[in-house]
């Protein structure tokens, strides 16, 4: 479970407006080994967590680089999955990696989505001549994203999108410390809201005590649940501000927290 809320605006009216702010939580199983975020890459240009599960290493699910371009993923959440797929996490990387527009790349990997379990993809290039750009792509079905399709009307997502806008509304009077803080109060909520048909359809497979448990944002399951938060604030001048607080060694009363600043590369 992966739940992601964002702003996007390409043009704010004022410096003190902000032309992207995210918040994301990555749910995972605790004992999954990573790295936590840092630059990597030839030029150490791309910022991200990497996943080092054995078959998965390398793999990421949320990323930026000094180029502009970020990826973000969710699962669809489903009961089965075919443990022959290609790991969801190197949609995030390749992108990163490529010299593709999102466009052109959601094209190519709508070509190739059949050989992943499902998932949601976010890409964006937030450094163009033509203006910023968001794209979307889902591999399953017909500005909050969680383990469903977009917009999907899960009661915790409705929930903690109402708080995220909430904050948005002041986010211009508050400094950026105190923006960061109370994003990471919003994706730290672990109030269950339920009932929710809209879960529990998507989830009827499942046994419905553990599906209640996904019922909040910060999710909270033996062995299970919510293991970072990043935020992502990109200012009027293309200054980023990248947060991520991570639990350590698995243990819910342990957290890290890293913050790197650096500005967009001009074209």
């Amino acid at each position: 479970m992966c739940i992601i809320f964002f702003k996007f605006d390409p043009r704010p009216v004022s410096k003190n407006a902000y032309r992207l702010i995210l918040a994301a939580n990555r749910d995972e199983f605790y004992h999954r080994p990573c790295k936590l975020a840092d630059f990597w890459g030839d030029n150490k240009e791309i910022l991200s967590g990497l996943d080092m599960e054995e078959g998965k290493e390398g793999g990421s699910w949320l990323g930026i680089s000094k180029k502009g371009k970020l990826a973000a993923l969710t699962n669809y959440m489903q009961p089965k999955l075919d443990k022959d797929a290609k790991g969801r996490g190197e949609l995030v990387t390749h992108f990163l990696t490529t010299d593709m527009d999102s466009f052109s790349y959601l094209k190519k990997i709508s070509s190739e989505a059949h050989l992943y379990n499902g998932f949601n993809l976010i890409t964006a290039d937030l450094n163009t001549t033509k203006g910023d750009v968001f794209c979307y792509y889902g591999n399953r079905g017909v500005y909050g994203l969680s383990n469903s399709l977009l917009e999907t009307p899960w009661k915790k997502l409705q929930y903690g999108k109402q708080l995220f806008v909430d904050v948005i509304d002041q986010s211009q009077g508050l400094s950026r410390e105190d923006l960061i803080s109370e994003l990471l109060k919003i994706m730290n909520n672990q109030e269950c809201q339920l009932p929710d048909p809209a879960l529990e359809d998507q989830g009827k497979d499942y046994i419905l005590p553990i599906l209640n448990k996904y019922a909040a944002v910060c999710v909270r399951c033996p062995g299970y649940g919510t293991r970072t938060n990043t935020i992502v604030l990109i200012d009027a001048e293309g200054e980023v501000t990248f947060t991520e607080r991570s639990m350590i060694d698995g243990d819910v009363s342990q957290w890290k927290t890293n913050t790197y600043t650096f500005q967009l590369q001009s074209e």
